[in-house]
């Protein structure tokens, strides 16, 4: 996937069990570990615009490696509602060896109702507030791919607490049929299942 790629919501392919679409093709760099992404970050905030303030939302294995579930991940998902904050992303990324992706859950899967609210608070630095992105999107996202890898971090995000299973269900439940439209290798049945099969395991 391109690093120029666009950092508002827009559908993309994904690699997924659900839909059995194809796999995307990632450059070897460095691993993120967690000094790996606090350098990030404050390479974010020195490169910010000196005007107004900024949000930085971690999605997939950033997260992981953040809470303390992996030890490092292969690459830095990241999305902001203000693209101004990624005019250096080519220079930060050549100089610290990293692979950055712009993605968020709903790129993947249909939005969960009042996702917005449920980002999680990491820290600030500078001018940027750095955020897990909903965590309920987010474990849908997972749930769906269905990898190895996706499963193990599912399951993080409900035994850490930060996602209540029953109130993850009436999410996905609530995702109106008209949603999928924009996620044709996806149906509501096919995801609904899914998301059960997961819970059940729990």
């Amino acid at each position: 996937m391109p690093d120029t790629a666009p950092t508002s919501g827009r559908y993309r392919p994904s690699p997924t069990r659900v839909a059995g679409r194809g796999s995307i093709e990632v450059n070897v760099r460095r691993s993120l570990t967690l000094e790996g992404l606090h350098d990030l970050m404050k390479a974010l905030a020195r490169s910010a615009p000196h005007r107004g303030s900024y949000r930085v939302f971690f999605v997939g294995g950033g997260t992981a490696v953040l809470a303390g579930w992996r030890a490092s991940t292969i690459d830095a998902d990241l999305y902001s509602d203000t693209e101004a904050i990624f005019r250096d992303v080519q220079a930060i990324k050549e100089r610290l060896q990293l692979n950055i992706e712009f993605a968020r859950p709903e790129d993947f899967v249909p939005a969960l109702a009042g996702s917005a609210s449920r980002h999680v608070f990491v820290e600030t630095v500078g001018k940027v507030s750095f955020y897990h992105y909903d965590p309920y999107a987010q474990l849908l996202s997972k749930v769906v791919r269905g990898f190895n890898r996706d499963m193990l971090d599912a399951s993080s995000f409900v035994t850490s607490g930060m996602v209540d299973p029953k109130r993850f269900r009436s999410l996905v439940n609530a995702i109106p049929e008209a949603a999928y439209a924009k996620y044709p290798a996806l149906s509501r049945r096919a995801v609904l299942d899914a998301v059960d099969e997961f819970l059940a395991q729990r």
